[in-house]
C-alpha cells in the first residue's frame, strides 16, 4: 500500500467550540492498537465528553470512545473507552502542564485525523464558557447570519 499524503479529517469536536473558549492549539500523536486504528478509518470515534490529562509527566486522552472493529476477532479486540497515551515532546507537556495547573484551563481534543498515514489529534488550551456567553455567542451567530442574508438578498436585486 502506497504511504498517504496530507490530511484526512476524522472527528470534529464541535461541541467542544460551544462550551469552552479555545486558546492555544497543539498537535500530538496518539498510541493506538491495530483494530483502533482500522475503526478509526471507518470513522467510529466519539469525542463528546473527551479531555487531555498529565499524569506522572505523561500525557493521556481520557473519554474517547472508539468502538471495535466489526471484523476482528474477539481475542484481538480492543477495550473501547480505555485511555490512550498522547505523544509529545517532554517540554510540549510540560509548558502545558504549568498552564493547566496555573490559570486553570483544561485540555480538549477538537478534532482527530490522519497525517501522512498516522493519527493526530488536535488538543486545545480551553476554558469553560458560562451559560450567559454561550447565548450570547448564539445571538451573535444568528444575527451575522440574519445581516449575511440581507446583503446577499440586496446584491441579488441590484
Amino acid at each position: 500500500m502506497a504511504q498517504q499524503k496530507g490530511e484526512k479529517p476524522i472527528v470534529d469536536n464541535r461541541r467542544a467550540r460551544h462550551d469552552y473558549q479555545l486558546l492555544d492549539r497543539v498537535e500530538a500523536g496518539i498510541q493506538l492498537r491495530g483494530t483502533e486504528v482500522k475503526s478509526l478509518r471507518a470513522g467510529r470515534i466519539e469525542l463528546k465528553r473527551a479531555y487531555a490529562d498529565i499524569r506522572d509527566g505523561e500525557l493521556w486522552l481520557v473519554g474517547v470512545h472508539i468502538a471495535p472493529y466489526a471484523q476482528a476477532p474477539a481475542d484481538t479486540a480492543h477495550d473501547p473507552d480505555r485511555d490512550r497515551k498522547l505523544l509529545l515532546h517532554r517540554r510540549e507537556i510540560d509548558s502545558l502542564a504549568g498552564k493547566v495547573r496555573e490559570r486553570g484551563f483544561t485540555l480538549v481534543p477538537t478534532r482527530v485525523y490522519f497525517k501522512d498515514g498516522r493519527v493526530k489529534v488536535e488538543l486545545a488550551l480551553a476554558r469553560g464558557k458560562e451559560t450567559i456567553d454561550k447565548r450570547r455567542d448564539l445571538a451573535k451567530r444568528d444575527a451575522d447570519r440574519q445581516i449575511e442574508r440581507a446583503l446577499k438578498s440586496r446584491r441579488s436585486y441590484g
